[in-house]
């Protein structure tokens, strides 16, 4: 309820002059009513009675009335000098609890119905980042002050630049700078008319996903694999097909004997999530092979391609496509920060004007705002360099992570060395049991989680994901410290 000087502000309560009860006597009821159902919450200073009188319009007398009826029952207080107040001794009657009837429930899609119950949990995203949480970049190393500079520069533009609808395929200016940065840092060449611009990699997911794919259609599935991705397929109403990893990457042999007629693959070739290996160049031709003659599309998820620390990386899997058949899916969220809800997806041509005229009918397009000043943060070479320093600053956690591991994880967890990415796993000993250690990690402030929660079917190993991007390398000591705590427990 608003309060103002004169005491509390009461839109709700009015008099009906058309209804044959006394005017001071609808007063007192609907004040009443206002108390008792807590709307009006004890200690609540109510108008005086001249304004009361004012606002609805009656006289002083009826005012006076109304208050003085409320006195004698005991729910509000007049002390002189001071004012009208509600009761402190009111006790609110509890709100009666919706009676649901669950013939009358909404009636939901198929697709939703019988998908809901796949789902599988989401990673935790801490709002504070904690050690080991994984897919979330330095917040604190983030060029804050020149990204302020851009914004503020963006502000001061043409109002009819800022204000009118973006154009659903992406802004042209963010397409374009897309195109530079790849062939620049991922060894990638498309054209601005093949990119498209979407809120996130989970919404080119579900986009995608919604062209290519109907209900029963099979889908090659990492096992393990990104648990965003696989969501999007889901509900689409895809069948999953799981497919097991090995240090090469996805086996294509065993998806071919489990599901020769696939629509579509999908895969993590730079970094794959969650194990961290990456794909061979073998594997890529025999994938890409695989995919020509049954007539499959693939979809890339270079969701870290950017972040390397050893050795000159693979080209991306979309480079070496020469039968048009990858659909690459990139994002700003690990490069930049989550908030800002910004990926991409470079198409086959031939896909092309399907996206463009799909995606100028349905959809609403991206944050004009956040593509324009991502678009400026890359073409005035902002981008690069703080790729760069991540990439450093990366991977002085990631050494500090396998360092403090060898020192206080031997025999308790064999945490593997990654070349890539902002994690690694760890792999237990057997007979441990993940689920147990996570949740018992959890509550000693760690988020870790389970490799068994990435996978479709049940793994031969059971072991942990550590995120080391995210926190100052003095946090992930400490973690490593408090996780070797948690694993000698019994």
């Amino acid at each position: 309820m608003t309060k103002y000087s004169g005491g509390a502000l009461i839109p709700t309560l009015h008099v009906d002059r058309d209804d044959a009860a006394n005017l001071s006597l609808q007063l007192a009821t609907r004040l009443r009513d206002l108390i008792l159902s807590g709307d009006l919450p004890p200690g609540t200073r109510l108008p005086a009675s001249r304004t009361l009188a004012s606002d609805q319009s009656v006289s002083r007398t009826t005012a006076v009335t109304a208050y003085e009826q409320l006195v004698s029952e005991g729910l509000i207080l007049s002390r002189v000098g001071a004012g009208t107040f509600v009761s402190q001794d009111i006790q609110p009657s509890p709100a009666p609890a919706p009676t649901v009837e669950v013939e009358r429930l909404p009636r939901l899609a198929s697709l939703s119905r019988d998908a809901t119950e796949q789902f599988f949990p989401r990673l935790a995203h801490p709002v504070t980042p904690m050690a080991f949480v994984t897919g979330m970049p330095a917040f604190d190393a983030f060029p804050m002050a020149m990204w302020s500079r851009l914004s503020a520069r963006y502000w001061r533009g043409a109002r009819a630049d800022l204000m009118s609808y973006p154009d659903a395929a992406g802004l042209p200016a963010l397409r374009r700078a897309i195109c530079r940065h790849l062939r620049a840092n991922r060894g990638l060449v498309c054209d601005p008319g093949e990119v498209f611009v979407f809120a996130g990699a989970q919404d080119a997911f579900l986009q995608i996903a919604q062209l290519l794919l109907d209900p029963g259609d099979r889908v090659w599935m990492e096992n393990p694999g990104p648990i965003g991705a696989r969501n999007a397929f889901i509900a689409r109403g895809a069948t999953l097909v799981p497919v097991p990893v090995d240090k090469d990457g996805l086996d294509v042999a065993a998806a071919m004997a489990k599901a020769p007629d696939a629509r579509l693959a999908l895969v993590t070739p730079a970094h794959q999530h969650p194990l961290g290996h990456t794909m061979s160049r073998d594997r890529r031709f025999e994938l890409l092979q695989a995919a020509s003659r049954i007539g499959a599309w693939i979809v890339e998820d270079d969701y870290v391609g950017e972040f390397h620390y050893g050795r000159a990386p693979q080209p991306p899997l979309k480079a070496l496509d020469s039968g048009a058949r990858v659909i690459y899916v990139g994002t700003f969220s690990k490069a930049l920060f989550p908030a800002i809800r910004l990926g991409y997806a470079i198409v086959p041509r031939s896909l092309a004007p399907i996206f463009e005229r799909t995606l100028g009918a349905a959809a609403h397009g991206v944050s004009h705002a956040m593509q324009a000043i991502v678009a400026k943060f890359i073409d005035e070479g902002h981008f690069s360099a703080h790729l760069r320093r991540m990439r450093d600053l990366y991977r002085a956690r990631r050494d500090t992570l396998l360092e403090e591991s060898e020192r206080h994880l031997s025999g308790l967890l064999d945490v593997r060395p990654t070349e890539t990415g902002f994690h690694t796993i760890g792999v237990l000993p057997e007979g441990r049991d993940e689920l147990v250690i996570t949740a018992t990690a959890a509550r000693a402030g760690l988020a870790t989680a389970p490799l068994g929660g990435f996978s479709l079917e049940p793994l031969d190993r059971q072991g942990l994901t550590l995120g080391f991007s995210a926190i100052p390398s003095i946090e992930i000591t400490r973690g490593v410290k408090r996780l070797a705590t948690v694993l000698r427990a019994r």
